[in-house]
């Protein structure tokens, strides 16, 4: 080889390191963050930032098990998260490149510990619960001013479902939130991998099946803020967007959330760098901008969910940090629980389930 040629080869080589560098793919949930937050990135740092949604942990899940998937960091919930860890789908994070870890909650960290051993792979972005959206006049027009909307009972029981299919009810098609809660409604362990105990959910859903309008994990926001639909079982963030939505438009749609009584899911949603990720260094870039106290708080006063970073709550927003529906008090959070991840076979019982479920028949 002569030296011009080697001359090129460096350079084109070089170009090639430089045009990496300067962009980073991040694949994140819908909905799920303000993007004046993007444009400072790009300004702050030069980057060019690729950003695509998912509306379902299911359709990361099969991208990132599959290999190349050609991003950078994303964003999977605990116990997705913890089964992809075991299949060697992450790389351990640089913590010398992320020094606003030190602002991260060991409250939250504590917890997400379960999915992510000493917190190696990933950092909390949001966080909060699964449970239910209701138009509140819409509700109690069907079932009376004491109708138990704080309550499992309100979609579990059939007699208030075929009541409220006159108005709209929808589920989130997610099986990992759907079935704990099921299980919970009649007693059982929500966490259980028992296969015979996950059984039962079948007989809870096929009970309120017919009234089920639609099982969907984004078309519930505005749904419920157009009120197009009376309920929703879905996540807190989701719900009071939805409330807000409803009020900035002044329609007339009063929208609530509850965690239910019986107990509700706590989920945590963990920012993750992929093992095969095109640029790992812009990667770290991102985390570390993301857990900016100021960053943090105003993605979080955007999507109205907690977040896992501590030195961001001086900068949160009243309607955040003081409402307990997305900071909920210390009686609440025992009253949470978590799941961990099914192994594949439960998880094939569970997917097979869940079909089941979603054609009714």
């Amino acid at each position: 080889m002569t030296l011009k040629t080697m001359t090129l080869t460096a350079v084109v080589a070089l170009s090639s390191t430089a045009a990496i560098a300067e962009e980073v793919r991040v694949y994140n949930w819908s909905d799920y963050i303000d993007e004046a937050l993007l444009e400072k990135f790009e300004a702050e740092t030069g980057i060019d930032l690729i950003y695509d949604v998912f509306d379902s942990n299911e359709l990361l899940e099969t991208k990132m098990l599959a290999g190349g998937s050609g991003y950078d960091v994303v964003v999977p919930s605990g116990t997705f998260l913890q089964r992809q860890i075991m299949a060697g789908s992450f790389q351990k994070l640089d913590m010398s490149k992320l020094p606003n870890h030190k602002n991260m909650w060991d409250v939250v960290e504590n917890r997400t510990e379960q999915y992510d051993p000493e917190n190696a792979y990933s950092i909390n972005y949001m966080w909060g619960t699964t449970g239910i959206g209701v138009n509140v006049g819409k509700v109690k027009e069907l079932l009376g001013e004491d109708a138990p909307i704080n309550s499992l009972e309100l979609v579990f029981n059939p007699d208030n479902m075929e009541k409220l299919a006159e108005c709209g009810v929808h589920f989130l098609d997610a099986p990992a939130e759907m079935i704990p809660a099921a299980l919970k409604y009649i007693g059982e362990d929500p966490d259980s991998h028992d296969p015979d105990v996950i059984a039962k959910a079948e007989g809870v859903f096929m009970a309120v099946r017919p009234y089920i309008q639609k099982f969907h994990s984004s078309e519930y926001i505005n749904a419920l803020a157009n009120g197009d639909i009376c309920v929703a079982v879905g996540w807190s963030g989701d719900v009071l967007q939805a409330r807000d939505r409803a009020a900035e438009a002044d329609n007339g749609v009063e929208i609530a959330y509850h965690a239910a009584v019986e107990g509700a899911q706590m989920w945590f949603d963990q920012m993750a760098i992929p093992v095969d990720a095109p640029n790992p260094d812009a990667a770290h870039v991102f985390l570390n901008y993301i857990m900016d106290p100021q960053n943090m708080a105003a993605a979080s006063n955007y999507v109205y969910y907690a977040n896992g970073n501590k030195a961001s709550q001086e900068f949160l927003v009243e309607d955040v940090i003081g409402d307990p529906a997305i900071y909920p008090d210390e009686a609440t959070l025992a009253n949470l629980f978590t799941t961990t991840p099914y192994a594949p076979k439960v998880q094939r019982v569970v997917t097979r389930l869940w079909t089941k479920i979603k054609s009714g028949t």
